[in-house]
């Protein structure tokens, strides 16, 4: 959502650059508008891409912080796992005393 605007600032910066720099070389109008719309397209593209890689990345994230919340919930059962083994270490003991 933060990245909505991406694609149209990125395509209309890079238009804005391009119109520039061929009015100041000095191109005909047609192979101006050719070129531009050209531009347009492929910055646009570009910034769709690039904002579907952001996504992306912050899905990956927010995957991470829940696994990490889900880390430390799973802490008490380590806790009972380890009862459970000094529970057993006293019945080997038994048995090597018999």
């Amino acid at each position: 959502m933060k990245r909505k605007l991406l694609p149209p600032i990125l395509m209309l910066l890079a238009g804005a650059v391009a119109s520039i720099m061929m009015f100041s070389e000095q191109y005909e109008l047609q192979s101006t508008l050719l070129i531009l719309l050209a531009v347009l397209i492929i910055f646009y593209m570009i910034g769709v891409l690039l904002k579907v890689v952001l996504d992306t990345f912050e899905r990956q994230n927010e995957k991470a912080m829940l696994d990490e919340g889900d880390v430390i919930e799973k802490d008490p059962d380590v806790s009972i796992e380890q009862g459970e083994a000094s529970e057993e270490t006293p019945d080997l003991m038994d048995t090597e005393d018999k």
